[in-house]
């Protein structure tokens, strides 16, 4: 499965007995999707949310030698859009960073691979001028 997510895509193991919501293995919560699981709950940098207790036995599972979160349950109590398109999930922004970095008017850091192959991050081009031209087509 892929999961396309700040900026990044990376392709993870995909839960086999559970096919319409999105389940990350705990371990690959990190780099699939920038969050981590920690004692205050789930964390993205900074920002952590608590995990509803009510909700543990149904986010978190043991399948197939793994431990298991399901990332879409979460992603919707947080606010996070996602959409699935086969084996490929596609994250929106979280509301609470997207929030913070419009009060701040600082722009996240992302990065694209260019035609010649090499990766360009927007930090590279700090201290310039940027203008961002993004088409999509949807």
């Amino acid at each position: 499965m892929i999961i396309l997510a700040n900026g990044k895509t990376k392709e993870v193991a995909q839960r086999s007995d559970d096919t319409e919501n999105l389940w990350v293995r705990i371990g690959d919560l990190p780099r699939a999707t920038g969050w981590q699981m920690k004692r205050r709950g789930m964390c993205f940098g900074d920002l952590c949310v608590p995990l509803p207790a009510n909700r543990l036995e149904e986010w978190i599972a043991d399948a197939e030698d793994w431990v298991w979160f399901c990332y879409s349950d979460f992603a919707d109590m947080i606010g996070q859009k996602h959409v699935r398109d086969g084996d490929v999930w596609s994250l929106g922004s979280v509301p609470e960073v997207r929030r913070t970095g419009l009060e701040s008017a600082i722009a996240p850091d992302f990065e694209m691979t260019e035609r010649n192959g090499n990766t360009l991050r927007l930090s590279d081009l700090r201290g310039r001028k940027v203008v961002l031209f993004t088409w999509s087509s949807w």
